[in-house]
């Protein structure tokens, strides 16, 4: 989830006793333990768009680190970098466009759209645009870091999703059964409208 999203944050940190506005630093401290799995796991999305801002919010509330890289895993313990590409950035675009004019981001039980997406060519264009600079922010930010995430293609987990989850934990260091199923909690929102569009 988007902990650290300014818009989520005062709802993430009224669920817990937390108040990010207040005490970012106590809220960052809290959401961790708060939030994490019964095996101990947290995780969090950063966005290309607001990573700097998460860093430099990161930076005030807990000064004197010598890099981003330190900064956070320290305040993160053995934190893991993953990293979902998408190969064909125009179907991701198109995507983008119609989440923000639907209201849709996710397709799954209790979510419905709030409105209904049109053809517009310069929405398209500069959802494409955003999406690439979003790729290039992270890439300076792993070369700078000297940090080798491990990276997922989205085409790949739509297509194999069991193996490249199984694969993404092993990475990450946690044991699931084998037996166990692996099934998406998300439905794919390309559709006959984003074909022709």
């Amino acid at each position: 989830k988007q902990f650290f999203l300014p818009k989520f944050e005062a709802e993430y940190g009224a669920s817990h006793g937390l108040d990010p506005a207040a005490d970012f630093a106590g809220y960052v401290r809290g959401i961790v333990p708060a939030t994490s799995t019964s095996n101990e796991v947290f995780g969090f999305k950063v966005m290309g768009w607001y990573l700097e801002d998460f860093l430099q919010r990161l930076r005030q509330a807990f000064p004197k680190k010598e890099s981003d890289r330190a900064l956070l895993e320290s305040i993160f313990p053995r934190l893991r970098y993953l990293r979902i590409v998408r190969k064909n950035k125009l179907r991701q675009a198109i995507s983008k466009a119609k989440a923000l004019q639907s209201g849709l981001w996710k397709v799954q039980s209790g979510n419905a759209a709030t409105g209904e997406p049109v053809f517009d060519f310069d929405l398209i264009h500069r959802c494409l645009e955003e999406t690439r600079e979003d790729e290039r922010v992270w890439e300076r930010f792993f070369e700078a870091q000297g940090i080798t995430p491990h990276t997922v293609i989205y085409e790949d987990l739509c297509e194999n999703y069991d193996v490249t989850i199984r694969s993404t934990l092993a990475f990450l260091g946690v044991r699931i059964p084998h037996s166990l199923r692996i099934e998406p909690a998300t439905v794919r929102q390309s559709d006959r409208l984003s074909e022709e569009w």
